[in-house]
């Protein structure tokens, strides 16, 4: 069976012996939403657990819509467009809304990277900025959460009358589910907020992963936080395997992300009937893999159908790079997983990004990985310390060669995007 795998904005097709193939995880097909502006338009007058946005918006001196960075897909040209109509009709002039991009620890996105992101229109008669995680004068605390940590907040968006929030929600590593309260937190945090809210502690708690809100560290301090910040409005969208919208959720931000966190589960989760030898997944196709640093996601989500001791084959474009230079650095220092895992738990270590490194870490211990990606030069993935091939068929080739004919290979096309699961163990 031939089986397209999304890698940057084109597919590679895998031949996978059908004796061999367990499970192809796909999202479950929902048709698109017919007139996107539409619904969101009726949505913004009668949303989620919450007055209507232009009813909230009256009287407010201010507005800061926050949206996210151009690692995710979300279709801001067409949500923006309403958002911003509403604002406008509650009284709120050009110069009163900031557009603020929640970069979290990302770069920011300027030049023709911001024009993709919101259309010529806005970028060109809006005031669209970036947020700079490493700028400490630029963020005030909100406050400090029940569990000790600092919610130091970028000021713009914390002195803006009233606080927006777009997103899409998808499953996430550590969060359970992107959108509603991540715009927040990371989106517009300091870099000791994020530092302290990816803390070992949380990367290693077995709720901390994809498809748990229930109990999940990470995501009952990221709702306070957003509470605390005062956050008043979500927008957020659900994609297909198109990147067509198939729903848009508005209003409160917990009951409405709730209410988009329902449809999505139904829409992403995929079984597999036990973990399978070796996985074929990818980082999502673009933008989400344009780096090693985002396609590790492709990785956590495709642990559950791996056996312990199984092989999973990443394919990838990280045709950016392997990540910041902080994260690379972590990359090309720690050949010795454990010693890495000794390090981060030392008080006084610290390195950016050493997060995504620690989930990496994760998926390595349980799993052989193999990376595929042509965006990576030879030198650079020799310094990976990981295993590499040229080609997704000949890593599968060599792997069923390693296990023999017996092998069992579940597939994951479209990779972080889904949200995988065994259905019984091995």
């Amino acid at each position: 069976m031939t089986i397209e795998i999304a890698r940057g904005k084109r597919t590679v097709p895998v031949r996978v012996p059908e004796s061999n193939l367990l499970k192809v995880l796909t999202m479950n097909e929902r048709p698109p939403v017919s007139d996107p502006a539409g619904r969101l338009r009726a949505l913004l007058e009668k949303p989620t657990g919450c007055a209507g946005l232009v009813e909230m918006a009256r009287g407010r001196s201010s507005a800061c819509v926050l949206i996210c960075d151009i690692t995710r897909p979300v279709p801001n040209r067409v949500l923006l467009p309403s958002i911003l109509d509403s604002l406008h009709l509650a009284g709120l002039g050009k110069e009163d809304i900031l557009v603020l991009i929640a970069t979290g620890m990302h770069r920011p996105n300027l030049g023709d990277e911001l024009v993709e992101l919101v259309g010529p229109e806005i970028a060109l008669s809006y005031n669209v900025q970036n947020h700079y995680a490493l700028d400490a004068d630029a963020h005030r605390s909100a406050g400090l959460t029940s569990h000790g940590t600092d919610a130091l907040l970028d000021r713009r968006f914390l002195d803006a009358d009233l606080k927006i929030a777009t997103g899409f929600i998808e499953p996430h590593l550590m969060a359970g589910y992107s959108g509603g309260r991540k715009l927040v937190i990371p989106g517009v945090a300091s870099l000791e907020t994020v530092k302290r809210m990816h803390r070992p502690e949380i990367i290693d708690h077995p709720r901390a992963r994809e498809g748990v809100l229930e109990g999940n560290p990470f995501h009952e301090e990221a709702v306070e936080t957003a509470r605390m910040a005062g956050l008043d409005f979500i927008v957020n969208v659900a994609l297909n395997e198109r990147r067509e919208i198939t729903g848009i959720f508005a209003g409160d931000m917990e009951a409405a992300h709730l209410e988009g966190v329902d449809f999505v589960r139904g829409m992403v989760r995929s079984t597999a009937p036990a973990p399978a030898d070796i996985v074929i997944t990818g980082g999502g196709g673009y933008p989400l893999d344009a780096t090693w640093y985002q396609t590790i996601k492709g990785l956590t989500a495709a642990m559950p159908v791996v056996k312990e001791g199984g092989t999973i084959i990443i394919v990838s474009s990280c045709d950016r790079g392997i990540g910041s230079e902080e994260f690379a650095g972590l990359v090309r220092r720690y050949s010795d997983l454990d010693r890495f895992m000794a390090d981060i738990y030392r008080p006084e270590f610290f390195v950016i990004d050493q997060w995504q490194f620690h989930e990496y870490v994760r998926a390595a211990k349980k799993a052989r990985i193999v990376l595929v990606a042509d965006g990576l030069s030879p030198e650079e993935k020799q310094g990976m310390h990981i295993a590499w091939s040229e080609s997704v068929e000949d890593a599968l080739a060599a792997e069923l060669s390693r296990y023999g004919g017996g092998a069992t290979v579940t597939v994951i096309p479209r990779g972080p995007y889904v949200l995988a699961e065994a259905e019984s163990a091995p």
